[in-house]
């Protein structure tokens, strides 16, 4: 059930990395995944009937993410206490799907939103999507009913059966 438009929101934030949270290395001409950017974005939005508590699970980009990297982040979110009223899941949106379709299939009992949601290009660059990506997944996790779901780019998709339009630069729902 979506909680109600008068309460504080309770979000639990694991953060994992990917293109949202990096930044330009100007001596390496590189990015990087470095200590989660993530506190940086929320100080630049107003979110007076928000509580999010973050914890860094890992900083990767999720091209190089293995296995077992998708199962600490299944972990993560079955030991998220029930005090919290949604999981959002900071991550790359490269293998966002693959991790998606590990939360569906391997959560039991799942009674809050648990949205993924990254950025296409890094937060620090002027035309990001990262704020309207989070802003949407703040707003998703007050509005949507238990399930996993990628919330980007004004879309709600829930798992199963998300992937990632690499010619679009977006995400959708697979053909049946």
């Amino acid at each position: 059930m979506a909680i109600g438009q008068d309460k504080t929101l309770r979000v639990k934030v694991l953060s994992t990395g990917g293109t949202i949270e990096k930044v330009y290395d100007e001596y390496e001409g590189i990015l990087h995944n470095v200590p989660s950017r993530f506190e940086l974005i929320l100080t630049r939005m107003r979110l007076p009937s928000v509580e999010v508590d973050q914890d860094r699970l890992m900083s990767k980009d999720s091209l190089v993410m293995t296995d077992d990297d998708r199962v600490i982040i299944r972990e993560a979110v079955q030991a998220v206490p029930s005090n919290f009223d949604a999981v959002l899941v900071v991550h790359g949106t490269d293998t966002l799907e693959q991790t998606g379709d590990v939360l569906y299939e391997g959560l039991n009992d799942i009674n809050r939103p648990i949205i993924l949601t990254g950025a296409m290009r890094p937060f620090e660059f002027r035309d990001t999507d990262a704020y309207q990506n989070i802003y949407e997944s703040l707003i998703a996790c007050r509005l949507l009913t238990p399930g996993v779901y990628c919330v980007m780019h004004s879309k709600v998709l829930q798992f199963p059966g998300v992937t990632k339009n690499r010619d679009s630069l977006t995400f959708e729902k697979r053909a049946p």
